[in-house]
């Protein structure tokens, strides 16, 4: 498919009236076939919001929004619009009790944003990174933000691209890479992250006047060895990798070698930990359901390991793996001996799992993109198996309810198509991108995290390919819906919208330089674009892109969330 024209796209804009968009809306919730789109994952009492108060949106971590932008072209200059400056990663900003207020979270401080009357300031911030290290990793000015924010990557290579960011971001700067990843805002609006070894819980000085600051209510430092002990010691290299709540509010601690679930004012003496076999690795969140099913996937540690799909429970004392519990696990495919070029992580899934089927749907999943070269996406049980159900021929175990090879439009399939992104979910429908270009420089190869996602696309070439899917309840096959080979998303965390039946990524193109679009979830066809041309505001590097109440774009940049309004 190719892309429409930015001029096209304009002329024929006009000429589709609101009525007629609302019918398509219309026409393509009535096409899921028996999954009816008012369902969706029962809100955690626990959390500060039904929507934004975990990475993923929601404990599901469906990673779609009821809001979402307009129909239209725009061409839009980061730097007239207002931004809390933070990163040099900027995950997510997340809600806060109050409707007026909402947590930024980047990889070195924690801030608290007023967003009320189309606001977007600052109130009050603590250097996180700074305390964790003990200043090894020191505070770095809004202006260096700003600076990088205003710059291109354009005509740069590895080399000069790592001797500014040091300029601007200190000689260990990869070091920042990692922490405020994966967070979340409890009821009580306690906001949990990690920097570094120590696992916080961030509050308010004085809830009445949130510009008094930020307090460490909660604070755990040598985070591993105080949850895991020593006995056995935990792996080299362990650490945390997401954050989620329990239904029954307690705090699940998710490290690359196992699961931890906690009191939320991290009292040691309330743990429950999982350990894993040291063959696998953990490099994403997990997903919870209401009965306090935990679901995480491993990698392998090693390049003769599996990727291992499972479901923990929390019974309300302990973890379980017993299938008296409801607890499985499954083998799936990886990239075993090979390990992808640049930007995913190991050789396992890049997805965080994403829950799929609530209420009365037909059939309850939970998904992930496997990490096979080629990728595909699978779906697996996510309580009892069927009876009857017969395993399919290719899957790794009878608990894999269905799965597909992704091929994102491509007429040949290059030697990598994988994504760090998780499955992006609505109804039994499901989204995926793919985040490896077809050809990858020695150079970038070997770079830092950093380093590489501030280069690929205007620097090197970028990535391209997306493709949606769909969940056949009849059948319990998987359906593609439509395919792009011809759009970018390269390391954005893509979003669904809900307002505008939108699948919305974040990618580089030549010809536009950084861009969100908006894809049609029924057909593929282009309905959004904005335009940031080729300065680094534009790329949103491992964030998640995210809309407000009144639709507005919150771009998680690498400088920090930017608010864009589409309108006048």
């Amino acid at each position: 498919m190719k892309t429409t024209s930015a001029s096209a796209l304009k002329s024929l804009i006009p000429w589709i009236s609101s009525g007629i968009l609302l019918l398509l809306v219309l026409v393509a919730c009535s096409s899921s076939d028996n999954n009816p789109v008012n369902n969706g994952p029962t809100p955690n009492p626990y959390l500060s919001s039904s929507l934004y108060a975990i990475t993923h949106f929601d404990s599901s971590q469906s990673d779609s929004t009821p809001y979402g932008p307009p129909s239209g072209v725009f061409t839009i200059d980061a730097a007239t619009r207002p931004i809390c400056y933070g990163g040099p990663v900027n995950i997510i900003t997340l809600a806060s009790t109050d409707p007026n207020y909402m947590w930024q979270v980047g990889t070195d401080r924690v801030s608290y944003v007023r967003k009320g009357s189309g606001q977007w300031t600052r109130v009050a911030k603590y250097e996180a990174l700074a305390d964790a290290t003990g200043n090894a990793l020191p505070a770095i000015p809004d202006d260096n933000f700003r600076a990088f924010g205003e710059s291109t990557a354009v005509g740069m290579n590895t080399a000069s691209m790592d001797t500014y960011l040091k300029r601007l971001f200190g000689a260990n700067y990869d070091k920042r890479f990692g922490s405020g990843s994966y967070v979340l805002v409890d009821k009580d609006n306690v906001l949990y992250t990690n920097y570094g070894d120590t696992l916080y819980g961030f509050a308010l000085s004085d809830p009445d006047n949130p510009s008094a600051g930020i307090t460490a209510r909660y604070k755990m430092e040598n985070m591993v060895a105080t949850i895991q002990g020593a006995d056995p010691a935990p792996p080299p290299g362990t650490r945390l990798f997401g954050l989620s709540m329990t239904y029954d509010g307690h705090l699940i601690v998710t490290f690359s070698n196992g699961v931890a679930v906690i009191d939320r004012d991290l009292n040691v003496a309330s743990k429950s930990f999982y350990r894993f076999a040291n063959t696998e690795y953990v490099s994403n969140s997990i997903a919870v359901d209401e009965k306090n099913g935990i679901y995480v996937a491993s990698g392998g540690s090693s390049i003769a390991s599996v990727g291992v799909m499972r479901k923990l429970v929390w019974t309300g004392t302990a973890l379980s793996d017993s299938e008296v519990d409801g607890a499985w696990s499954s083998p799936y495919d990886s990239s075993e001996a090979e390990l992808p070029p640049i930007i995913k992580f190991g050789n396992g899934t890049g997805a965080t799992p994403t829950l799929m089927g609530f209420g009365n749907d037909a059939d309850k999943l939970v998904v992930i993109t496997d990490g096979a070269k080629q990728m595909k996406l699978v779906a697996f049980w996510r309580d009892k198996i069927p009876e009857g159900f017969i395993q399919k021929p290719g899957t790794a175990s009878r608990r894999i309810a269905g799965q597909i090879q992704v091929t994102c439009g491509f007429a040949t399939l290059p030697e990598w198509i994988q994504s760090e992104q998780s499955v992006v979910v609505s109804g039994y429908g499901a989204f995926v991108v793919n985040n490896i270009p077809q050809t990858v420089d020695t150079a970038i190869r070997s770079a830092n995290r950093i380093l590489a996602v501030s280069l690929m696309g205007p620097a090197y070439p970028t990535s391209y390919g997306a493709e949606r899917f769909q969940w056949d309840s009849s059948t319990h096959e998987w359906v593609s819906a439509w395919a792009r080979s011809d759009v970018s998303s390269t390391s954005m965390i893509p979003v669904h919208s809900r307002s505008g039946n939108l699948a919305v990524i974040n990618g580089y193109r030549p010809s536009y330089g950084w861009e969100v679009l908006g894809l049609d979830w029924s057909t593929g066809n282009t309905v959004h674009q904005t335009i940031f041309g080729n300065k680094n505001s534009g790329n949103g590097a491992y964030a998640i892109l995210q809309y407000l109440d009144n639709n507005d774009l919150l771009f998680n940049s690498f400088a920090g969330p930017i608010r864009i309004h589409h309108g006048n």
